[in-house]
């Protein structure tokens, strides 16, 4: 797939525009911006000789069976899909383009699946890591605030220690669509947190802001914490493939297990709409289920014979 560097001619200019856009007047993310360029690589890969102007939904379609017959899913293909839309959309508006070739088409459905969640000994497991090192007193600070707290990836690694609030027990994030939203800090993680500031200079470049710095004392880049996880996951024996996103599920199937209250775990998730959210439901309906079919003595399958 081509990267930014190697788009040519007139697409590149195009594609410059479109994330200048997404960055300036959207205010996505960098992050955010570069899916979207990934997605439109894509795009031109498949395009290859034939003028984005006359592209046609036909052609739009069958590039979507291709890569669906690669085996990408129908959620992946939805938010490509997206990416494409809103570009033939910005060349429309910006450069003239007569219509917008992605319009009414949808990607395949992929069939639903349910988030996976780390149990409670799992997650307390993954974050109980070796404070030998300034590298691991970091990877728990990150990893305690993501299970305490719920963030992003892209939240937490953008992150600046003005945004922690020790004494209130807040962190402030700014999540998607530049919503910036307050969510709690638990004991754990503010413990976590102070042992990590006590050390960050050992790591920080002079004059750094970020809250999470990599090896070179710069902002630690999301790849990083992904692969730092992956690591730790693996050492502390967590058989699931560990990932950041996988502590954000764990800590909101645990606190609606322990509380019931869906709009507060929506809130603290930063999900626009509850329906995002009720996912979680089915979550804790499967976990209730097995407690049940464990505890009640109707709810056996098979029941001894008398004799």
């Amino acid at each position: 797939m081509p990267v930014l560097s190697q788009v040519e001619g007139l697409n590149q200019k195009y594609l410059q525009g479109y994330l200048a856009w997404l960055r300036n007047e959207k205010q996505y993310s960098e992050l955010t911006a570069e899916n979207y360029a990934r997605d439109l690589g894509h795009l031109f890969e498949l395009t290859a000789d034939t003028p984005l102007a006359e592209l046609k939904i036909y052609q739009v379609r069958r590039y979507i069976a291709q890569l669906h017959g690669k085996g990408l899913g129908g959620r992946s293909l939805a938010r490509m899909l997206s990416a494409w839309r809103g570009f033939f959309t910005y060349l429309m508006r910006d450069h003239g383009l007569a219509d917008n070739p992605c319009i009414g088409l949808r990607a395949p459905k992929s069939p639903k699946t349910l988030p996976q969640a780390l149990s409670p000994d799992e997650a307390a497991r993954l974050v109980d890591l070796p404070a030998d090192t300034a590298e691991a007193i970091r990877d728990k600070a990150m990893f305690e605030l993501f299970y305490s707290s719920g963030l992003r990836l892209a939240e937490l690694v953008n992150l600046d220690p003005p945004q922690l609030d020790m004494n209130a027990g807040e962190v402030r994030v700014t999540g998607k669509g530049s919503k910036t939203r307050i969510v709690p800090l638990g004991n754990f993680a503010i413990t976590a947190l102070q042992g990590w500031l006590a050390v960050r200079d050992q790591l920080a470049r002079p004059g750094e802001s970020a809250l999470f710095v990599g090896q070179r004392g710069q902002r630690i880049s999301p790849r990083v914490v992904q692969l730092r996880m992956k690591e730790w996951g693996i050492k502390q024996g967590i058989t699931s493939n560990v990932h950041p996103h996988l502590l954000r599920h764990s800590f909101a199937t645990h606190v609606l297990q322990s509380s019931g209250d869906l709009r507060a775990v929506q809130e603290m998730l930063g999900h626009a709409s509850i329906s995002t959210t009720q996912v979680y439901t089915h979550l804790d309906f499967q976990y209730l289920s097995k407690i049940y079919d464990a505890a009640h003595p109707r709810a056996k399958k098979k029941t001894q014979e008398k004799t």
